[in-house]
């Protein structure tokens, strides 16, 4: 019986070692391609995605650009204080921190897309030059 054992014990031993140099033998290098490649006007200093995957901040010098995952382009650029050097994703859609190591701070922010509604040819009431303009989607079919 022990014998039978000892014989298990080093086929055993003889497999997981088997095993261990068939995973080396598999070991590969890691495979990339760039996908795009941004052009900013300045340096970028540090890049945050959004929790939700949408969007990518990208923080340079004094601004914070806004690219879409989905459009494939920078969709706005932000003025902030040129000592804001980090950027970093909250684990909230669409807020992001900035922080200044040279003035010591940091600040939460929120950003909102906004979404500019083409409604020339639409009905309307009131003055055709109005500051606002009030939007109702609604279908009566």
């Amino acid at each position: 019986m022990r014998k039978k054992k000892a014989v298990l014990l080093s086929l055993l031993f003889m497999f997981m070692g088997g095993l261990t140099m068939f995973a080396r033998s598999l070991e590969a290098a890691m495979e990339w391609s760039v996908l795009k490649t941004i052009d900013l006007k300045s340096a970028p200093l540090d890049v945050a995605p959004s929790l939700d995957g949408q969007w990518i901040f990208i923080l340079t010098p004094g601004e914070l650009h806004t690219y879409s995952v989905q459009e494939g382009k920078v969709t706005d650029q932000i003025a902030v204080d040129k000592n804001f050097d980090r950027i970093a994703a909250v684990p909230r859609t669409n807020v992001i921190s900035i922080s200044s190591s040279a003035k010591k701070t940091v600040q939460i922010v929120m950003l909102q897309p906004v979404y500019k509604i083409d409604v020339m040819n639409a009905p309307f009431k009131g003055p055709k030059d109005a500051a606002v303009t009030l939007v109702v989607f609604d279908d009566y079919q």
